[in-house]
């Protein structure tokens, strides 16, 4: 199977992993669309197989889940818990939410940058987590990620002071090295070559698939992503060069006292820290010390304290360092008012990629802490795989036979049982005064544990030369024995790190750097509590994971490692048998066979599927839910396939729900259509309910505001015929949208009436004029603002003898005699013009219009006639929309008639276009019954002389005493007086 590249099989739910040591095509896009949805034996095993399950436990129970991903270091944890938030991400947020977006971008940023930060190159693995992350995916009832949170456990902080041959500290100092630009190094006072630093010179020249220079790049843009500022990024980087830097610090004894061999060193380290030189030195060289009385004094340190006091301030600074990232991210992904009320139950995927089990050459405090962490991992496995399904069998009456485990909890109380365990003796020792060494701590082991089947040392077995004396003691750990060198134990324990280094961190003016040390502010005085040593601290973190996991339904990852030389090829038999057994999984795969892969509640399982039986839905009238859940059964089939509990039904294989399970699926969308059809009918009916009473209250509303309407106009217009204008000046109330059109018509009706009540005052003999004056209002459609209806219209100027005193008789003498000779019966207009003759120049003229001709006369020669046209000749009129007096008479022989009465003096208030085109137009309309159009010119006034188009256009020239008309290139242009 390894060598065809088949890495995945299944123990029941758990998910047995080989570790390929090459990249494997099973990963894309393609494959995680074949397993979305799916159940866990539809597809070959695979990661995203159990993601997906743990996945639709979590929607479809709405129960929080695990996935526990546990194996050595090495066989490829860190890849598998990538891959499950891979998947995780690509299932959710169909719709594309921005902020469910966001949220899923963080998520897997963070996992570059923590990795960056704490995973260094180890002899087993090129990227071993060198500590514990357990992340918690919150999602809301869509099944949409909300948010999350990250627990980090035991970081192995003294990698960064100190590595084994072969390994290389964490990964953020190289890709710093090699990936920082050089502006980026030079502002942090280093060069680009790890050899140069005493803390990553054992791992500068190890071999190594990681590409610092391309993962640094990552990280600075998953930072970004993340939402680190600038200012947090730099100060990141700026922690990290300062670690490296005090590694380089070195000190000489100067007579009695010690000094720091180069103050350059220093400096940059207190410039990249933003504090103060002096106070930099003073920590390093002298610890503050409050005596018994109070008095507070400064004792200086040995060589040795100095240089143990620097490396306590590296591995802290880093410390402090990642785990504020840790809640730097932590505030990012952290869900924020969540109220379960208005969104929802929220649940949790919980995914834990910790440290494997791990036996070196020398194995130190560290080994011990991560080995304690998987016995507890183990433990917790054995709780809920073997011992809590076998116990569940007894008490559910179900008929099994007994499956042998081992057990380690024996283990596990060697290491934490209070009083007497190893972590009891560890801190018993740190907390005795005097000089206590470890090699005490050690003989104190061996006399409290000297009868304990799984603890042994060189002093209880003498013959054993593989292990010390006063150095070595053996643990037989789940996973085999491991021999633990005591050296540094009880310093590692106490994690000492001096308040002088604290306090000069929290003074420091850089504000991210402050917030990693509020334990600073403490004066020297105020420390006196002994804080929790670093073993209990880890315990109880500890037993507060495995807590947190115990009340989730957990999936498991077990990761194999196929050999010890990283080959894809190579498949070691032994070694891969070892890890099988420590594991538990040949006790697990016999569980697996003979017992059953699904159990679940009576009444949670008629709730599931009691849709898939006609006696069951929508409710069962059987006696007890048991008696409807074997009805389920016995309709589909099922009878060999499962066990009756006392509470519980027991079904032995995955193929039997997986088949109830589709059948769900396929009548789901008919229930759904069915209860949308009753609520959308139950709404609609409601609806229809709101809308006739809308409309019932719109009716009365309506008719309110009608008659509202009604009584308003009656009571504003109810004296209007004993007013002197009639209603004229009343305003109109407005009216309802209703009543729009109405309106419009009766105010319509009220200005007819108002003008018949106004014509019916009028004498008679005003009545041609009133005409006129409608008819020229009417024809000029507003467009001429000045055209004389203010004044009294006398038609017949020519015999006026107030116009034309000395010509008036002479006129009335021609006037008559046309009159006889024509026939004509009414003069329609009259008056003096000035006209453009053949000659196309203007001349004084007469203009005589009667019901019957038009005549041109000459006043000059006692009114002469020029010229005669039959009205029926004409077929229009034109003027201007200015105060010009330019008129022109259309011909049917497009020959027209220019002029511009008045002689073209314009005289104010004796505007005479008007009143032509009035007495024309009305005498078409009256008496001829026939429409004379009316063109109104706003720019130059177009006509026809002897058949060819003409143009006249008004010019206002300084000088001009009279309106005047002028040839020019296009036709005419009338010449009017600057005034």
């Amino acid at each position: 199977m390894f060598q065809k590249g088949r890495i995945y099989t299944y123990i029941g739910e758990v998910v047995v992993s080989m570790n390929p040591y090459r990249q494997m095509d099973i990963f894309g896009k393609e494959t995680i669309e074949a397993y979305r949805g799916r159940e866990l034996y539809e597809n070959p095993p695979h990661l995203y197989a159990v993601s997906d399950a743990a996945y639709k436990a979590m929607k479809r129970r709405a129960k929080d889940t695990c996935i526990v991903i546990s194996g050595e270091s090495g066989a490829g944890k860190t890849e598998a818990s990538k891959y499950i938030m891979q998947y995780i991400a690509a299932i959710t947020n169909p719709g594309q939410r921005v902020e469910v977006e966001s949220v899923k971008n963080v998520l897997l940023k963070s996992n570059c940058v923590l990795e960056a930060f704490g995973n260094a190159k180890t002899n087993r693995n090129d990227n071993s987590s060198r500590f514990g992350k357990y992340m918690d995916i919150n999602f809301n009832f869509n099944g949409d990620p909300t948010g999350g949170h990250i627990n980090n456990y035991l970081l192995e902080k003294s990698r960064v002071v100190h590595q084994q041959q072969g390994e290389r500290n964490f990964h953020s100092f190289y890709q710093l090295l090699r990936g920082g630009s050089e502006e980026m190094l030079q502002s942090l006072h280093l060069q680009g070559d790890p050899a140069l630093y005493v803390f990553t010179r054992e791992g500068a020249g190890a071999a190594t698939s990681y590409n610092d220079r391309s993962n640094h790049k990552a990280v600075m843009s998953a930072l970004d992503v993340i939402g680190f500022s600038n200012q947090e990024i730099t100060s990141i980087y700026q922690i990290l060069a300062s670690i490296l830097l005090l590694g380089n610090v070195q000190f000489e004894v100067d007579g009695e006292s010690v000094q720091v061999v180069e103050d350059g060193v220093v400096n940059q380290i207190a410039e990249l820290t933003a504090t103060d030189p002096d106070c930099v030195v003073k920590s390093l060289l002298y610890r503050t010390v409050a005596t018994g009385g109070g008095e507070v004094i400064e004792k200086g340190h040995t060589e040795q304290d100095a240089c143990f006091g620097r490396e306590a301030f590296a591995k802290a600074l880093y410390e402090r360092l990642f785990g504020w990232i840790v809640s730097r991210i932590n505030s990012v992904i952290e869900v924020k008012n969540y109220n379960p009320v208005l969104h929802g139950k929220n649940t949790v995927i919980g995914v834990l990629d910790i440290y494997g089990f791990e036996i070196f050459d020398n194995n130190s405090f560290e080994q011990f802490c991560i080995n304690y962490c998987n016995e507890k991992l183990q433990q917790l496995f054995i709780e809920l795989i073997l011992q809590q399904e076998q116990s569940e069998y007894q008490r559910e009456g179900i008929t099994w036979q007994h499956i042998d485990y081992f057990n380690n909890q024996i283990i596990v109380d060697l290491v934490e049982q209070p009083h007497k365990g190893i972590i009891s003796i560890l801190d018993e020792a740190c907390l005795t005064v005097g000089k206590v060494t470890d090699t005490v701590c050690l003989e104190s082991m061996n006399t409290k544990l000297a009868q304990h089947p799984h603890y042994t040392s060189r002093k209880l077995s003498p013959t054993d030369k593989t292990m010390d004396f006063q150095k070595h003691f053996r643990i037989r750990h789940y996973a085999g024995d491991v021999t633990y060198s005591v050296e540094g134990f009880l310093d590692k324990n106490k994690d000492l790190l001096f308040q002088d280094f604290k306090r000069l961190m929290y003074n420091s003016a850089n504000p991210v750097l402050k917030e990693m040390w509020p334990d600073g502010q403490l004066g020297i005085t105020e420390v006196t509590k002994r804080p929790l040593t670093a073993a209990s601290l880890f315990k109880n973190s500890i037993v507060a994971l495995v807590d947190k996991l115990a009340c989730k339904e957990p999936y498991y990852v077990r990761c194999i490692k196929p050999n010890e030389v990283k080959s894809p090829v190579l498949f070691d038999d032994a070694r891969c048998q070892h890890q099988v057994a420590y594991l538990g999984l040949l006790e697990n795969v016999m569980v697996r066979r003979a017992g059953f892969a699904y159990r679940q509640l009576y009444s949670r399982f008629l709730q599931r599927y009691k849709m898939t039986c006609e006696y069951t839905w929508p409710n069962h009238l059987m006696a007890s839910d048991r008696d409807a859940v074997e009805a389920i059964i016995r309709q589909h089939g099922f009878q060999d396939d499962v066990a009756f509990g006392h509470t519980k039904l027991f079904v032995r294989t995955p193929r039997s729900l997986f088949t109830l399970e589709q059948e769900r699926a396929a009548l789901i969308p008919i229930l759904v259509l069915f209860l949308q059809k009753i609520w959308r009918g139950a709404l609609a009916r409601l609806r229809c309910k709101r809308m006739r009473a809308i409309y019932t209250i719109m009716g009365c509303y309506k008719r309110y505001k009608v008659k509202a309407h009604f009584w308003e106009v009656e009571g504003r217009f109810a004296n209007v015929r004993t007013t002197a204008d009639y209603g004229r000046s009343v305003e109109w109330p407005a009216p309802p949208a209703a009543l729009t059109q109405f309106h419009q018509i009766t105010l319509m009706l009220h200005r007819r009436w108002w003008a018949r009540q106004v014509v019916k005052n009028i004498p008679p003999s005003d009545m041609p004029e009133v005409r006129a004056k409608v008819a020229a209002l009417t024809a000029l459609q507003g467009e001429r603002k000045h055209w004389g209806v203010g004044r009294a219209w006398e038609r017949d100027y020519l015999a006026n003898a107030r116009d034309c005193p000395q010509t008036s008789s002479d006129f009335i003498r021609v006037s008559k005699e046309l009159k006889n000779k024509d026939g004509f019966t009414q003069v329609v207009f009259s008056g003096l013009c000035r006209k453009v003759n053949r000659f196309n120049k203007s001349t004084d003229r007469a203009l005589l219009i009667t019901d019957k001709f038009v005549y041109k006369l000459e006043p000059k020669k006692q009114y002469k006639i020029l010229k005669k046209l039959p009205l029926d000749v004409f077929t229009g009129l034109s003027t201007t929309s200015g105060v010009d007096q330019m008129l022109v008479l259309h011909t049917s022989n497009k020959d027209d008639i220019l002029l511009c009465l008045q002689r073209g003096e314009l005289c104010p208030n004796q505007d005479r276009v008007g009143e032509v085109v009035g007495a024309l137009v009305d005498y078409f309309t009256r008496v001829r019954k026939t429409a004379l159009p009316v063109k109104v010119w706003s720019s130059a006034l177009q006509f026809h002389m002897r058949g060819k188009p003409k143009s006249v256009s008004v010019e206002t020239r300084p000088g001009q005493t009279i309106a005047d008309f002028k040839k020019n290139r296009n036709g005419f242009v009338l010449l009017l007086p600057a005034n």
